[in-house]
């Protein structure tokens, strides 16, 4: 009892530093992130990084499509800001549409540039999300320790002051605090929070903006983090029940398998003189043994998208051939139901992508795997990619049972089930789609699912971003 309590002690001081909405660090978290490495660096002798990130646009973006994709943006933006970022920095949700960054052991502030320059191609690229096609771009402003200043909150609001420096100039840039924020002979003031001089800097560093309006967006975002706060307590409601479901459903897909197995391990001794009867009862143990395997690895991943530990190991890849291997890898099941797959390359070269070869393999074979299951005998399965100037699409598309109006929204949840309920359809545990999300944005690219309704078919477009510096080649697969 007092392991179990020490352990959800533990879960629930864990929850308390994240953001329910981005399962990102939230606010908390990062001062607590920025109080360490202020730490680490005074004792090496090292600078770092805090950058102040703002969404462009985003209450247009809530007034058009609405809230729920608004929330769905935050979790895009979350994701772009992961992959576009080193190993040993960490991002996380400020409030509203403000995330900070903090870019951990920077040798200069070049360094710095060539980050946030990145990062900024990275946010920008193209996106569909909940089903639209939204133009993201960021406004971001930079503080530098110690040169700009040697605590938390400071470095704070240096960075925010330099992002609304940026903000003014136009969309998607990005601002230094120590090309806003001088001394009348070029120095940098070195102060903390709450003093004169802090506060005549930042004045200084607004001086073009609307005092109005400033505070009128204050305002604003007081009342957009009073609204996070209530979506958030639901949204933890609704992840606490969605758990609850999902382990049931997990022990109860779990449990399957185990009675073929029990009752062909019954049955071996007797069938042990019949060669035939005896391979046959082996093949139902192995059979059921790797279902049970591959619904274990789909617990592992989705718990691994949960706490944000899905790792890409990136290297050049060939995505026609990754394409192949998953075409490969579920033909048996393919031919199996007499269904057609549309599959052609042509000759005229290649499309080569810096990407995790295992994971990019993963994210089609499910999309294939499910277009098989969802697909009656005798269907038809088609796969095309299509290559653009600066990005790639992949579209998986079938003639299978299609996904209702009011599931799309969801498919891509964990321990979400596309299927009609019916035991031919219940064969997996609802994480493959919610991982193949996870993969392509942890790529930098997105991925959207359509259906006519029920009946009708379902297409699924993944976009990828190539290499800035790749050549024109072209691969198609239709």
């Amino acid at each position: 009892m007092a392991e179990d309590a020490a352990r959800q002690r533990d879960r629930v001081a864990l929850e308390s530093l994240r953001d329910p909405l981005t399962e990102t660090p939230n606010r908390t978290a990062m001062l607590d992130r920025l109080g360490v490495a202020i730490t680490a660096a005074q004792r090496r002798g090292t600078r770092f990084a805090v950058l102040f990130i703002d969404i462009d646009d985003f209450k247009r973006i809530n007034d058009t499509f609405g809230r729920p994709v608004g929330d769905s943006v935050l979790q895009f933006m979350a994701r772009r800001l992961e992959s576009g970022l080193r190993d040993t920095d960490t991002v996380g949700r400020y409030g509203g549409e403000e995330f900070l960054v903090l870019l951990d052991d920077l040798p200069s502030s070049e360094d710095a540039s060539a980050i946030v320059e990145h990062l900024l191609q990275v946010i920008a690229a193209p996106a569909t999300i909940g089903g639209h096609d939204i133009a993201l771009s960021a406004s971001l402003g930079i503080a530098l320790y110690p040169d700009d200043a040697t605590d938390a909150g400071s470095l704070i609001a240096r960075a925010d002051a330099a992002m609304y420096c940026a903000k003014r100039r136009g969309r998607g840039g990005y601002e230094f605090c120590h090309n806003v924020m001088r001394h009348a002979d070029g120095s940098v003031p070195l102060f903390g929070v709450g003093d004169a001089a802090h506060d005549e800097a930042l004045r200084s560093a607004y001086v073009r903006s609307d005092q109005h309006a400033v505070l009128q967006e204050a305002n604003g975002q007081l009342v957009v983090s009073a609204l996070d706060a209530r979506a958030g307590e639901a949204h933890a409601r609704e992840a606490q029940s969605r758990q609850s479901d999902a382990m049931a459903m997990a022990a109860h897909e779990l449990r399957n398998p185990l009675t073929p197995i029990r009752l062909a391990a019954d049955m071996l001794d007797a069938a042990r003189d019949d060669v035939p009867r005896f391979a046959r009862l082996r093949g139902i143990i192995d059979d059921q043994v790797g279902h049970i395997a591959r619904l274990v690895d789909d617990l592992l991943d989705g718990t691994r998208i949960t706490t944000g530990k899905l790792r890409l190991e990136q290297g050049p890849v060939d995505l026609g051939q990754v394409l192949e291997m998953a075409v490969l890898s579920c033909r048996t099941g393919i031919d199996a139901r007499g269904q057609q797959l549309e599959f052609a390359v042509l000759p005229a070269g290649v499309v080569r992508l810096h990407a995790d070869r295992t994971r990019l393999l993963q994210v089609f074979t499910n999309l294939l795997d499910n277009a098989c299951k969802y697909t009656p005998e005798g269907g038809r399965i088609g796969v095309c990619l299509e290559r653009f100037d600066d990005h790639v699409t992949v579209t998986v598309r079938d003639d299978g049972i299609g996904i209702a109006a009011e599931a799309l929204p969801q498919v891509f949840d964990l321990f979400v089930q596309v299927g009609d309920g019916s035991p031919a359809h219940r064969s997996g545990l609802g994480i493959g789609l919610a991982l193949v999300r996870e993969l392509v944005m942890a790529h930098g690219g997105t991925v959207v699912a359509s259906s006519d309704g029920t009946g009708q078919g379902s297409t699924f477009v993944i976009t990828l971003p190539l290499p800035v510096a790749s050549t024109p080649d072209t691969l198609s697969v239709a």
